[in-house]
C-alpha cells in the first residue's frame, strides 16, 4: 500500500517546536484519519509528541481544534476518515490552538 501525502498547517508555537516555517506534508499509510495523520506528524516531528494529544491517553488536548474544508472536525471520532479534499491534497488539515477567556 502506498502512502498518501497529507498537508498539515500548525499554529505558530507548534511550528516553532517542529522547526517549520509553513505547512508540512506527512506520509500516511492506510486510512486517512485524525489519528493516522497525528501519528505521522508525531513520527516525523518528535518534538510535537504530547502537544496535540496526551501521550498517556491518546486524547486530543482540550484547546486543540481540527479544521478542514471549512468544517470543525474536533468533535468527530479520531478514526473517522478525513474529507476527500484533504486526502487528495487539495486542502490542508488545520490544527488550531483555541483560546478561551473573557
Amino acid at each position: 500500500m502506498s502512502a498518501t501525502a497529507v498537508r498539515v498547517v500548525l499554529p505558530g508555537p507548534l511550528r516553532t517546536l517542529a522547526r517549520l516555517d509553513r505547512e508540512t506534508r506527512v506520509a500516511v499509510t492506510g486510512p486517512i484519519s485524525q489519528r493516522t495523520v497525528i501519528d505521522a506528524l508525531e513520527n516525523e516531528y518528535p518534538a510535537l509528541r504530547g502537544t496535540i494529544r496526551d501521550v498517556a491517553t491518546g486524547q486530543r488536548r482540550p484547546f486543540i481544534r481540527l479544521f478542514a474544508c471549512g468544517q470543525d472536525l474536533s468533535h468527530d471520532p479520531p478514526d473517522s476518515e478525513l474529507p476527500a479534499a484533504v486526502i487528495e491534497g487539495a486542502e490542508p488539515l488545520l490544527i488550531v490552538g483555541a483560546m478561551a477567556g473573557g
